[in-house]
């Protein structure tokens, strides 16, 4: 299957020898396609939250929990793909879970409780964690160091589009279709991957790098991540701050469209430009990197992120600035989150370039996991502006706590640029 499967893509597209390097730019934008479909699932039915919890007669922290169901399949989904890529190759489990999301996402359009649809977007999310983790572990593949932290913030450039367009579009969508031909979109969405991918993906892990360890090889080899203190602590951070960016995701509709009144139009076009920060920052990133190394700029994504949702905070409990007074605060939040989004997967992933599907699954089963597990605290704590700020700020918190004690980032020595692996 591996050959047919060489065969069948350009040669020139992805090329995996050193002395033929990638097009980095093409290369983020098929990469970046694959990973946009889990904010695209994740966001452009978020307008569509208030009217599903009436439409299926249920409550608001039910709906969330759709969110959350999501979060769960992306989690082990990822834990399972990733060794799977480490053992088959990266192209082929990246085809089958997009064939699984198309599935999912069919189905959705015929599910008749909020339950069934609950199942689904598990399911969804199983099939969103091939593109995922398979991603970061072919950047990893071809990259080190800075040039993959490098590489990780172009990839964003894609991803981050992604969060700007689908509330937006979900939105616009809304007004011709129900919450269901959402689905129905992303359905078609993920049919032209599943082409792209096959006419235009080249396999990046050779047959002689690949683990033949089986399941007891894979357990050992996630003992073995667990037991390295710097990556155990790298990807806590990672979760951390992607529980502050889904402790936004998840409140976000119900605060600005039942507390401050936004339509769901308006609250696309407002979700979208605050994703416009995110953005930015992943793109100052390499720029940053000329000057300091990757922990420095983590250390200061974190910082600035804990302070910003101490201040959305504050204002959200004096009810100082009105929609200001939470929006510039998020804002600066999600800039914050930005800068250390790319850092902390690329220290993580330099560490276990052997293992980098596994890696990359722990990495991800994390941030998703502790996403998993923020986004219905904001609807328990009250799905106002002072919920999430709380979230945020306990959050990043949290992810300061972890540098501190366990990353030690002064103790982390600058990688060095590598040639792209054979």
């Amino acid at each position: 299957m591996t050959d047919l499967q060489d065969r069948a893509a350009p040669a020139t597209l992805v090329p995996t020898t050193a002395d033929a390097p990638p097009n980095r730019a093409l290369l983020a934008l098929l990469l970046g396609a694959f990973v946009a479909v889990g904010p695209l699932t994740i966001d452009m039915y978020l307008p569509a939250l208030p009217t599903i919890t009436a439409e299926l007669e249920t409550t608001s922290a039910m709906v969330q929990l759709t969110l959350t169901g999501t979060l769960v399949g992306l989690a082990i989904g990822q834990l399972v793909l990733g060794p799977l890529s480490d053992a088959f190759g990266r192209r082929g489990p990246l085809l089958a879970g997009t064939a699984l999301y198309v599935v999912a996402s069919l189905l959705v359009l015929v599910a008749p409780t909020i339950e069934v649809l609950g199942v689904l977007r598990v399911l969804q999310g199983v099939g969103t964690a091939a593109g995922a983790v398979v991603a970061m572990a072919i950047v990893r593949d071809l990259f080190t160091g800075r040039a993959a932290a490098t590489m990780l913030s172009r990839l964003f450039l894609v991803l981050g589009a992604a969060p700007v367009l689908a509330p937006t579009l979900g939105g616009e969508l809304l007004r011709f279709t129900s919450w269901r031909g959402i689905f129905a979109v992303l359905a078609v969405y993920g049919l032209l991957l599943l082409a792209v991918g096959w006419f235009f993906l080249r396999e990046t892990l050779p047959p002689a790098r690949r683990s033949t360890a089986g399941l007891g090889g894979t357990l050992r080899t996630y003992r073995r991540l667990l037991r390295d203190r710097t990556l155990v602590g790298l990807v806590l951070v990672a979760g951390l701050t992607m529980a502050g960016l889904f402790s936004y995701v998840s409140g976000s509709s119900f605060v600005f469209q039942r507390q401050f009144g936004l339509d769901e139009q308006e609250f696309g076009m407002l979700f979208g430009a605050g994703a416009v920060w995110l953005i930015a920052a992943t793109q100052l990133n390499p720029v940053v990197l000329r000057r300091w190394a990757p922990a420095q700029v983590l250390v200061a994504g974190v910082v600035g992120g804990a302070l910003s949702g101490a201040v959305m905070l504050v204002l959200a409990l004096t009810g100082t600035g009105g929609l200001p007074g939470v929006v510039v605060p998020l804002w600066a939040m999600l800039f914050a989150s930005g800068l250390a989004l790319p850092n902390a997967p690329a220290l993580a992933l330099s560490r276990h370039g052997d293992s980098a599907g596994a890696a990359a699954a722990l990495l991800g089963a994390v941030q998703f996991g502790v996403g998993a597990a923020v986004s219905p605290v904001v609807g328990l704590l009250g799905n106002d502006a002072a919920a999430m700020g709380t979230v945020i700020l306990v959050a990043l918190s949290l992810a300061i706590v972890v540098l501190v004690a366990v990353v030690r980032p002064w103790q982390l020595t600058d990688v060095e640029e590598p040639a792209p692996a054979r």
